[in-house]
């Protein structure tokens, strides 16, 4: 964990309210891994006081660059939307901890990527490392599921097919793919693949993460969850991001925002 001044390299629009800023930095994409966070002053003044956390979407160590994925939600990515190119953000980080995963040459392995609206932020980077870390091939592609409302708010689709990941959308109106959850897809999914040599890895909002952490219990599953709770300090201080585990009462900020779905005590 680190405090940098780094250099906004652009800060592009996607669609809809949806951004993604592409920042400088020699110490962040040394030392970040898939699940971690950074927590950015937004504004260059004290309105909003408090940092604004973001998983780190994606990482290049070669041009020394990450990037973030966000929405426009208030006014803390309302300040960071009019950002330009050659502006400088106060951030820290890596923070957190992130997934855990493991290589393998077992081509019968199945990893299983289940992201909920911008639960796509911090699994296209894990995407990146199954793929670059591992002896890849066509068996153990990683499966990536996306699902949204509808098809219009749909994100990272196309990143993760150019990293050859096998991607399969939901929509709940139909408008693109399956129709339905990505949670009955993921019901759908498990039926078709070896479900004793898969990994689940999940990242969305609290119901979704609830359902599938449910399903993978069902199946005898290993799964892992990325949690999104509001985080304000970043480093455990504050104790504001606290989560009901087996364990007792954890920290998303700190202990997480990953953990192993079974260690959650659901509400």
């Amino acid at each position: 964990m680190k405090l940098c001044k780094s250099r906004i390299i652009s800060n592009h629009h996607i669609k809809n309210s949806y951004y993604e800023l592409s920042i400088s930095s020699d110490y962040i994409p040394r030392f970040a891994k898939p699940g971690q966070f950074v927590h950015i002053k937004c504004s260059d003044n004290n309105t909003p006081l408090l940092r604004r956390p973001f998983s780190i979407h994606s990482v290049s160590k070669e041009k020394n660059t990450f990037k973030i994925l966000y929405e426009v939600l208030g006014k803390g990515t309302g300040f960071l939307s009019k950002k330009k190119a050659g502006d400088f953000l106060d951030i820290i980080g890596p923070l957190g901890n992130g997934f855990d995963f493991q290589t393998t040459d077992d081509r019968r392995q199945t990893t299983v990527l289940v992201a909920g609206g911008m639960g796509t932020a911090p699994l296209l980077f894990l995407a990146e490392k199954l793929v670059h870390n591992s002896q890849f091939t066509v068996h153990r592609k990683p499966l990536v599921l996306i699902g949204a409302k509808t098809k219009n708010l749909i994100l990272c689709k196309d990143e993760f097919k150019k990293l050859g990941c096998d991607v399969k959308i939901a929509t709940e109106d139909g408008s693109l793919g399956f129709k339905g959850k990505v949670t009955d897809l993921l019901k759908e999914v498990l039926s078709t693949v070896n479900c004793q040599l898969s990994t689940v890895y999940a990242c969305g909002p609290y119901p979704m993460l609830k359902e599938v952490s449910k399903i993978a219990k069902k199946h005898r599953i290993n799964c892992q969850v990325s949690l999104e709770e509001i985080i304000a300090c970043g480093v455990g201080a504050c104790l504001g991001c606290a989560v009901s585990t087996k364990g007792g009462f954890k920290l998303v900020c700190k202990d997480g925002p990953v953990f192993n779905s079974d260690e959650i005590i659901w509400r």
